[in-house]
């Protein structure tokens, strides 16, 4: 798992990484062997049933209707928000050759030798190597977060260029995800139950593997991959500014036993001198009374 971030002029740069042991280099040298520490009780890996029978209900948003002011459309936004706070977006106009660029390029990164992989890194001014996937895809997904947060202020009860505004900057950072095929998948997790502290995540999905999986009506739903869709959740600062009206949804990651799988996450976020407290008129519709505190994101 390695996280990027950009500076004001969309250049990525990689944080010093914690130590920490290598999970493809454990898989190398005993690929039928899982470590003690990443195994989970049964109790805990069947707490909640999953439920692939609603994956088709998973809501599915076209990026370009929204933008022709197709107001049913923007309805749908507002239902996918509030009832499951995850959608897939199609039609968004990210090029197919710069989500396969993205994949290839972080494909190619993970399949280094750990050695190697260290000796990866990018100065401020010097774009090279897995940078120019990267950057080409931060700028397109920078686009598609903005235009998704128009048509949020919209189902906020706001104008188009409320949220844009009250972000100051819109921050992006990139987390690529590698699981590795794994020998005992009813007993480990890619990635434990979390949400997410962002204004929303835009997931781009290896397109043969699936892994992500929502908590919905008290079980597990698996997000399919749709071939060149985007998945979109909804995060904290939207729960927060809606009073809890939208709700930033738990999620996990789990693994498959034959093949590995790649994702690639981008977390959109208000400039970190950002305030968020809730929106007024969702205040009074609980009764003149906030569910949650001014916080710094």
């Amino acid at each position: 798992m390695r996280s990027i971030t950009e500076d004001a002029d969309g250049i990525p740069s990689y944080p010093p990484s914690l130590p920490a042991p290598n999970v493809q280099e454990m898989v190398l040298k005993d690929p039928l062997k899982v470590p003690e520490r990443y195994t989970r009780n049964e109790e805990e890996m069947q707490k909640k049933a999953e439920m692939s029978h609603l994956s088709f209900q998973i809501p599915l948003i076209d990026l370009s209707l929204l933008s022709e002011g197709n107001k049913e459309e923007l309805t749908k936004l507002d239902s996918a928000c509030e009832k499951w706070g995850f959608f897939q977006v199609v039609n968004h106009g990210v090029p197919s050759e710069v989500l396969q660029g993205l994949k290839d390029a972080s494909a190619e990164f993970f399949e280094l030798p750990s050695g190697e992989k260290n000796k990866v890194s990018m100065s401020p001014n010097d774009i090279q190597g897995y940078g120019h996937a990267y950057v080409a895809y931060l700028n397109e997904s920078k686009r598609v977060a903005e235009e998704l947060l128009g048509y949020l202020s919209l189902v906020l009860g706001m104008d188009t260029g409320s949220l844009l505004e009250l972000h100051k900057q819109v921050v992006q950072g990139l987390r690529l995800n590698y699981y590795p095929p794994c020998p005992m998948p009813d007993k480990v997790l890619g990635l434990s139950p979390h949400s997410d502290t962002s204004t929303i995540t835009i997931l781009a999905q290896d397109g043969n593997v699936a892994g992500l999986q929502i908590r919905h009506q008290e079980g597990w739903v698996p997000v399919e991959p749709i071939p060149n869709a985007l998945v979109v959740n909804i995060g904290d600062v939207i729960e927060i500014l809606s009073n809890g009206k939208y709700k930033s949804i738990e999620h996990r990651a789990v693994t498959n036993k034959t093949k590995a799988r790649l994702s690639h996450a981008v977390f959109v976020v208000p400039h970190d001198e950002v305030e968020i407290e809730p929106l007024g008129h969702f205040i009074e519709s609980h009764g003149s009374l906030p569910i949650y505190k001014k916080v710094n994101m």
